[in-house]
């Protein structure tokens, strides 16, 4: 039997894999990073985005991206909030998805009874338990949301359904108040119960201790929801799963009320850093891309330029020093590979920072061939003209390609204003550019 963490080359000579240090914890026993699920939220919890409208067509297309990308279930705007939103639900149940459709309602039978009608594979029911939503929102006390709590799953229960009871506020709650309404609910056979950051302020730590005690009062899955008012969404999301949470709620590019809530792009980073082999056996994340395209698109939205993954700065790189690195090893300085989502990575070299490696780099894509010094000595040109005023490829090129030319003697080709290109003799002696040479060596 072979070692733990170790591979075979073709020839039988065992090869310990290095240790991924942002894997999971070994002293994390209950952990769940390496075996969660996702509860995409777009069309309900994105729904509440303040661009967002999506009409049914929309809602079909994005409802089968998402089944295309891999999600394990489709969470959809309750079938009690409009007539229109209940026949969008009949009409996504109908499409025959590999995901599990679901829809999000008030613990209140009136919104249960609604919702069973509607072919959906499960309910997620939800009531607030904290002092704050208890005295201004629905004003009910334990007693009366425990006994709808029962009614509803119940309910539920009887028509063969998936079930889920998740208190709101769940972090402003008190702590006795939440473990008695979640054995209660456990006892008669809920799938999961959730916790709701609703108003973005838990940390991890405290993310952490929840779940953990949480996690010891109840047998069925543990669900979280996490805003991101304070830009821990992600942050949490991994945490309750190193906790015991197995599925986390995540939207595309986190769009929901306010900040919002997980983005299902920024977790699919932090998860692909923690366990690539799991997370490119469930899900498409090469398809992430267009997924986000099509959602930004349809609330009119641009996707950031630092959003994990697909951000166009993503796997670009500019200083030198880090350039040169990703030239002889990606790894250096990228913790995802930009290949298993479809994208390439980019050396930004037209800048006053860019170094001779990321320039030889370009030399060489434009079939030229400069030596080692002579690359350096090029780069020294575009620095210079780098500190006067911002570059483009364009830029390089030339200063490339007339450097090239002055050291062969050979002709550079030049448009002209009427778009015909002329050649135009270079005559510098050699004495005149090695003087030239050592001038600038020199600033």
């Amino acid at each position: 039997m072979s070692a733990p963490n170790s591979e075979f080359r073709a020839a039988g000579t065992a090869v310990e894999k290095p240790k991924n240090p942002y894997g999971p914890n070994p002293e994390d026993f209950l952990s769940n990073v390496s075996r969660f699920q996702l509860i995409e939220s777009t069309l309900r919890e994105g729904e509440q985005f303040a661009n967002a409208f999506f009409d049914t067509a929309k809602k079909i297309e994005i409802a089968k991206a998402l089944d295309d990308f891999g999600v394990d279930y489709i969470e959809l705007t309750s079938p009690a909030a409009s007539e229109q939103s209940r026949s969008d639900c009949e009409a996504i149940c109908k499409l025959g998805l590999k995901a599990k459709i679901l829809t999000h309602i008030r613990c209140h039978m009136d919104d249960a009874r609604i919702a069973v009608e509607t072919g959906v594979d499960g309910v997620d029911v939800v009531i607030g338990t904290s002092s704050f939503l208890r005295q201004y929102s629905h004003g009910k006390d334990m007693n009366y949301i425990a006994q709808s709590a029962v009614e509803v799953i119940e309910f539920v229960k009887s028509h063969g359904i998936e079930i889920r009871f998740s208190s709101e506020d769940s972090f402003r709650s008190d702590l006795v108040d939440l473990l008695n309404i979640y054995k209660t609910v456990d006892k008669i056979g809920v799938n999961r119960v959730g916790i709701a950051d609703t108003v973005g302020g838990a940390n991890p730590r405290q993310v952490y201790e929840l779940v953990r005690t949480l996690k010891s009062v109840v047998s069925c899955d543990i669900e979280c929801h996490f805003h991101n008012d304070t830009g821990c969404a992600i942050a949490n999301a991994y945490t309750a799963l190193e906790a015991g949470a197995t599925l986390i709620d995540v939207s595309v590019l986190g769009i929901g009320e306010r900040n919002g809530i997980t983005s299902l792009g920024g977790l699919m980073a932090r998860m692909i850093a923690a366990d690539r082999d799991y997370v490119l056996s469930k899900y498409k994340v090469h398809k992430l891309r267009d997924l986000e395209n099509l959602v930004a698109d349809a609330v009119q939205v641009n996707v950031p330029f630092n959003n994990p993954i697909t951000g166009f700065c993503a796997f670009t790189h500019k200083a030198g020093i880090h350039a040169k690195a990703i030239l002889a090893n990606p790894s250096t300085y990228e913790i995802l590979n930009p290949a298993d989502f479809g994208l390439t990575r980019y050396i930004h070299f037209a800048n006053r920072l860019t170094g001779w490696n990321a320039i030889k780099s370009r030399v060489d894509q434009l079939n030229l061939h400069l030596t080692d010094n002579e690359c350096k000595e090029v780069t020294a040109k575009i620095k210079k003209l780098g500190d006067v005023r911002q570059l483009n490829i364009d830029d390089v090129d030339s200063i490339i390609r007339e450097f090239h030319a002055e050291l062969s003697n050979t002709p550079v080709v030049r448009p002209t204003q009427t778009g015909e290109e002329i050649e135009t003799e270079v005559s510098i002696s050699e004495p005149e550019v090695k003087k030239q040479k050592t001038e600038e060596n020199q600033v």
